[in-house]
């Protein structure tokens, strides 16, 4: 793919613009498409866009038979985006004051951008955000998965109560996936596969099942190497503070980081996520193991709470563990010890330093046979 250097992104402004493919039209005409390297914004320009008026929609109406209302609305989505590519700028003023007023409401960052991002997509689609029938349009006629209509659904109406938009969204059905559960041997495998600060973030995400935001914030005065605990003292979503009882080994872990971020352990702006993307491709390659893949950082808090919930069958722990303000968020879990994996890791030990040492690995104390004691642990 060549830049054409006096070519810009209508969006952002860049001159870091590649071709991205042929945009082809209902009249057979076609023009070069173009994507933006900073914003990732497709765009077709000026010089060669097509502008669709109602005359033309009147004469695609004609040409096609009226009865089939299905044709005349697909060629209506088709066009949509080169039609309200002059209202962009009054959807991104409107966007922008809603984003200004969840800040001031007190919202987290990441659900801020979200809604952002979700907004702006349904704007670049051509809906009219100020118009809940186009809105209606779009999701009637994106081949989403039912989980993202009724998210977009959901952001759409929290823009509508904010601007006093009357507005009776339609009802989405769909069940919700059951969370992905890898095996600990694999969790750990990625964690020795990964590079020094990655596998010390994905150790204390695996071992407090804290958020990846709430990780990324904590300080090393939030560690105590005394009782090996560690607090989570910058909840999202609502969540409570809590401190969780972690291993010997996530507790050295983390002090052999370097104090490079002040008074944080990690980098409080930025997580991990390319390094981590980059080992998890090449850890999965190599050992043939596709599950890998599915892991991600929210997968280790699922982890935590499904082998609480299947040790301790005690919801109540694994709501204080999780930070649950509900009982009803952490139903989920409970529901996932039926199906729990029931192969177990054996040890013995002879001495109390052997059983201790079981111990802080995840053993859990079984019987005692010919003067030994039994442990074992999940697999």
């Amino acid at each position: 793919m060549t830049v054409q250097a006096s070519l810009v992104c209508p969006d952002c402004g860049s001159s870091k613009v590649v071709k991205d493919g042929i945009r082809y039209f209902n009249d057979g005409s076609q023009a070069q498409r173009w994507l933006c390297r900073g914003c990732f914004y497709r765009f077709v320009p000026e010089s060669s866009k097509r502008r669709v008026t109602n005359n033309g929609l009147r004469e695609c109406a004609e040409r096609k038979d009226p009865k089939n209302s299905l044709s005349l609305v697909s060629y209506t989505i088709e066009n949509l985006e080169w039609t309200s590519r002059e209202n962009l700028q009054e959807a991104k003023g409107k966007i922008t004051e809603f984003a200004w007023k969840m800040k001031k409401r007190g919202l987290a960052e990441s659900t801020i951008t979200n809604r952002i991002q979700a907004l702006n997509f349904l704007a670049r689609k051509g809906a009219n955000l100020s118009d809940p029938e186009s809105i209606e349009t779009v999701l009637a006629t994106e081949k989403w998965s039912p989980a993202t209509k009724a998210n977009i659904v959901r952001i759409y109406q929290a823009f509508c109560k904010t601007f006093n938009i009357s507005w009776t969204p339609p009802k989405i059905h769909y069940e919700p996936k059951q969370p992905f559960i890898p095996l600990e041997s694999e969790i750990d495998q990625l964690i020795a596969g990964c590079g020094k600060r990655t596998a010390t973030f994905l150790q204390a995400l695996k071992d407090t099942g804290a958020r990846c935001g709430e990780a990324i914030k904590l300080k090393w005065t939030d560690v105590n190497s005394e009782n090996n605990t560690i607090a989570i003292n910058n909840p999202e979503k609502g969540s409570r503070s809590r401190t969780i009882k972690v291993s010997i080994k996530t507790i050295a872990m983390i002090s052999a980081m370097p104090k490079k971020y002040g008074d944080y352990i990690f980098n409080p702006n930025q997580a991990p996520r390319d390094a981590f993307y980059l080992s998890r491709e090449k850890i999965a390659r190599k050992l043939q193991n596709p599950r890998l893949r599915q892991i991600h950082f929210h997968t280790l808090r699922h982890f935590k709470g499904s082998t609480e919930a299947m040790k301790t069958r005690d919801p109540f722990h694994v709501k204080y563990l999780l930070g649950h303000k509900k009982l009803e968020n952490t139903e989920i879990y409970m529901h996932l010890t039926e199906f729990g994996n029931e192969e177990y890791h054996s040890s013995t030990a002879k001495t109390v330093e052997e059983a201790l040492k079981l111990i802080d690995s995840g053993f859990e104390y079984v019987t005692d046979m010919d003067d030994l004691k039994l442990f074992r642990r999940r697999k």
